[in-house]
């Protein structure tokens, strides 16, 4: 019994190095393509159930991330903020209500939210209304003051379709306190002589009322459709939760700077500029991406929210298109990256004998995305395909 054992345990070794000698084989025939005479990569797989690298490429070169960025983002502000995380735009007053007028102000206070809506905005003027008043004689004040004023991020290129970077807005529109006022209005309080101005909340200002969102709800839109103004607004929580004043870039990149270290990753170089990947300035590692994952796979918390806001391969998503009739399809849920001359695909799979992979993908130079994301396609189907141990 014994020696059976020892036999078969044996052979299941056997079997597992030729099929990681199988799949080293068929990425190189994939790295051999003459697209890579005018291009470069960075490509590794690691084996999350063995806990071990399973192919390395390039692994250690710093690149630009293109919206793979999103995934430091969104790792960094779960490990952060937790997945319970909830962000809030609040109502406040100040001043007295006599005889069903309010003498104060009223303050629209904003947590960058991106997921305001005008229902949103309507639900907080009837929250005012519930107080029993029915005119206002003071001020309406936006607070934006949760984050610096740099309406962009760092690096940002001038002439693409930049969303602006403001804590207190609807549908990304800087139109917040005019349509706050407008639903006041409309529910019949008088704001006769009320004035829209910029301002900070004082100190014994009286809460009203609360939107709130979550973490998860935030993260499902920024990584299912890569939206850009949504990845920033969580740059932004991460930066908040230093408590430092307003919420700057550069403690939400000292937040991740923090977790590569604790990821035994802090020596190296990596340039965070912001979070959706729109930079130029971004440079991380193809190896710094697999670490990400491999920790959010390890933290239940964090892949019990990401899992299910990962773009799904022929299924939703910026993957919707990608991979169809391959073992990859259903199988690969990963974020996509694409920027001029940059393609990116990094998440997870599982392999045809059962294991749970990561991997992460670095596309540069490409100067046709679609060069860079038939790469990308070709390697899940190599690692998703049945091992050839012929």
């Amino acid at each position: 019994m014994k020696k059976s054992l020892i036999l078969l345990l044996i052979c299941w070794a056997t079997l597992a190095a030729v099929a990681q000698e199988s799949l080293r084989y068929r990425l190189d025939s994939l790295l051999s393509a003459p697209m890579f005479e005018t291009s470069q990569v960075a490509l590794m797989v690691y084996d999350l159930t063995d806990d071990r690298p399973l192919y390395t490429h390039n692994q250690r070169q710093l690149m630009r991330p293109a919206s793979c960025m999103k995934l430091v983002t969104a790792i960094t502000a779960l490990d952060q903020l937790g997945s319970n995380y909830e962000y809030q735009t609040r109502i406040y007053y100040t001043g007295r209500i006599i005889d069903s007028t309010l003498v104060g102000n009223v303050y629209c206070v904003g947590g960058f939210d991106p997921m305001v809506s005008i229902d949103d905005v309507a639900s907080l003027a009837a929250a005012l209304q519930e107080l029993g008043i029915d005119s206002i004689r003071g001020l309406l004040v936006a607070d934006r003051s949760m984050k610096e004023a740099q309406d962009y991020g760092e690096g940002w290129c001038w002439d693409d379709d930049n969303p602006l970077l403001t804590a207190l807005s609807i549908g990304r529109k800087n139109i917040f306190l005019t349509t706050f006022a407008e639903e006041v209005a409309r529910l019949g309080i008088n704001l006769e002589g009320v004035q829209l101005v910029e301002g900070r909340l004082p100190a014994g200002a009286r809460l009203v009322a609360t939107c709130q969102h979550s973490i998860t709800q935030v993260l499902e839109r920024m990584m299912k459709m890569s939206d850009n103004f949504y990845a920033e607004s969580m740059f932004y929580q991460t930066a908040a939760s230093q408590k430092k004043g307003l919420a700057r870039a550069k403690d939400a990149r000292d937040v991740s700077k923090r977790l590569f270290a604790r990821l035994g990753l802090g020596h190296y170089p990596y340039k965070v500029a912001d979070g959706s990947g729109l930079s130029l300035y971004n440079y991380v590692s193809a190896e710094l991406l697999c670490m990400l994952l491999r920790h959010a796979w390890h933290s239940p918390a964090i892949r019990d929210a990401l899992w299910p806001a990962l773009p799904v391969a022929g299924v939703d998503g910026t993957l919707k298109d990608r991979m169809k009739k391959t073992a990859a399809a259903g199988n690969v849920h990963a974020k996509t990256g694409t920027l001029t001359g940059i393609s990116s695909l990094a998440g997870y799979c599982t392999s045809d004998d059962g294991h749970d992979l990561c991997f992460s993908i670095i596309n540069q130079g490409v100067m046709h995305n679609s060069d860079g994301k038939d790469f990308q396609n070709r390697v899940c189907a190599v690692l998703c395909e049945p091992y050839a141990y012929e």
